[in-house]
């Protein structure tokens, strides 16, 4: 009989945590419901202590999930299970995952703990969790560079309190993966109760073998494994949920176990992960990159059409691709529009976000003949994002001809009131941030400008990207049209409307 392999979704938190991938209350339901409706099992909606911000987002994910178990973190310290136990107590199934750092180095240079005051505030820190849930995880943080004598001391301490999962992290993605694989098997071998809790990892691609360890974990008896949306996470990333998914679905020759997970709701996932965070899916990303699926090569061509099994080991169909694809156009009416939604997994608050997003596709429609997913995918994640804004875009005209200085006036409303500047520029987007800059006087520091179209054809949204920072702190933005100059503006308003409203939120390692 075919074990369950649990997947436990970590996007809306250890996702979050990555460099200019901060995401709204709103923004956070919306992706949560996509995860549900994709069948996973639990999803880690984030660190309720980090500021009122996530508690609320982590509060309003476990009222709005049903379906799928919701997750909370907290450090093993009692104020942070406390707020995480308060945020999760509407979910309908909810979990408290704590976590304390064992490798000999976090505990000397972070903790300044001995290794017995650190099993005895874990162990304290479950007991504390099961007053509010019966789900408790328990992670031992760098257990990748932790003494095994050590680590089987904690785990089997935290097992008698009451965990009932025990995560083993390679934290800095330090691990190969048979020497990860060796680790979670001894250590199933070698604690006594180990047959009392679950065992998951949660591995971090530092050295590109994230979904390998995961993997290699798995076919050693890990029975969870903790991953995200498009690999995202900080640094450089977390397990790929689509890759970890889709390995075991096709290698059932070699995994005795299999997930939940419907495939078919992957690559829409993977979007709107995608264009709510601003960290774009690079082509030859397996399983959702844009080439995931493509054919150049003759040779390949040919053989795929002769049988597809000959270059393809997975269908582009089973993730996503290609399937209730509906092209809608400027006669296409609300009601076409609201099932073109709702067939996507896209839910809004309101009638008003409707109406808005409604007004949007309209004025879309009148710019392009054809109306694609991915289109309305990135309208409505445009109409989300600037519902609340301190700085909007009133009007935008550029001047660019061949020998003449191009040349950008820009009106914004700022705060209520309306401002209008003219700059000179290297090119019409330069001339276009250098005006916003002078309107609104960020004194923030570009780092990232990027360029990607939503769909094909030369009437295709732009889609653009860009990364801010100022004071260490570093924001992303995205905006889309039709005319790429003013894509550019909505992606840099987008991000200085972030940069403006001030964050302090904990980091769960710090």
């Amino acid at each position: 009989m075919t074990d369950k392999l649990i997947i436990f979704d970590t996007t809306l938190r250890d996702g979050e945590q990555s460099p200019g991938a901060s995401m709204t209350k709103d923004e956070k339901v919306r992706i949560a419901k996509a995860l549900e409706r994709m069948r996973v099992d639990v999803i880690e909606a984030g660190f309720p202590i980090a500021s009122v911000g996530d508690f609320d987002a982590v509060k309003a994910v476990a009222t709005a999930v049903k379906d799928s178990r919701v997750c909370g973190l907290s450090r093993a310290l009692d104020a942070d299970i406390d707020r995480a136990g308060e945020a999760l107590k509407d979910a309908n199934a909810s979990r408290i995952h704590t976590f304390i750092a064992t490798s000999p180095i976090h505990m000397q240079m972070k903790l300044r703990m001995e290794p017995d005051q650190v099993i005895e505030n874990a162990v304290r820190a479950v007991k504390r969790a099961r007053q509010y849930t019966d789900d408790v995880e328990f992670s031992p943080e760098d257990a990748g560079r932790s003494e095994t004598d050590f680590l089987c001391r904690i785990l089997e301490a935290v097992i008698d309190a009451g965990a009932t999962t025990l995560n083993i992290p390679d934290t800095v993605g330090y691990n190969l993966p048979s020497q990860f694989g060796s680790l979670i098997s001894t250590l199933r071998e070698r604690i006594p109760n180990a047959d009392k809790a679950i065992f998951s990892v949660h591995c971090h691609n530092d050295l590109g073998l994230a979904v390998a360890n995961s993997l290699t974990a798995v076919m050693n008896g890990a029975r969870q494994v903790e991953c995200t949306i498009n690999g995202l996470g900080e640094r450089a990333g977390n397990a790929a949920l689509e890759e970890v998914v889709m390995a075991v679905r096709t290698r059932q020759d070699m995994f005795t176990c299999d997930t939940n997970i419907d495939t078919q709701h992957i690559l829409a996932a993977s979007r709107l992960v995608s264009g709510v965070t601003g960290f774009v899916v690079q082509p030859n990303k397996a399983i959702v990159g844009a080439n995931a699926f493509a054919h150049e090569s003759g040779i390949h061509q040919d053989g795929v059409l002769k049988n597809r099994e000959t270059y393809e080991i997975m269908r582009a169909e089973d993730v996503g691709w290609n399937t209730n694809r509906m092209v809608l156009g400027k006669h296409s009416g609300r009601n076409a529009f609201r099932s073109r939604l709702q067939e996507l997994g896209i839910e809004l608050d309101s009638e008003t976000d409707l109406n808005a997003a409604f007004t949007r596709f309209k004025e879309l429609a009148d710019k392009k003949h054809e109306v694609f997913d991915e289109d309305i995918q990135a309208l409505v994640t445009d109409t989300i994002t600037t519902a609340d804004e301190r700085v909007k875009l009133i009007s935008l005209k550029t001047c660019s001809e061949t020998g003449e200085i191009p040349v950008a006036t820009v009106t914004l409303l700022v705060d209520g009131t309306e401002i209008q500047q003219q700059m000179t520029g290297g090119g019409p987007v330069d001339a276009t941030y250098k005006a916003i800059e002078a309107i609104v006087q960020s004194h923030t520091e570009l780092q990232l400008y990027s360029v990607s179209n939503i769909t094909t054809g030369t009437d295709a949204q732009g889609e653009v990207n860009v990364r801010l920072e100022k004071a260490g702190r570093i924001v992303s933005g995205q905006g889309a049209d039709t005319d790429i100059v003013i894509a550019s503006a909505k992606a840099y308003i987008n991000a200085l409307n972030k940069i403006l409203t001030p964050v302090d939120r904990a980091h769960p390692q710090v």
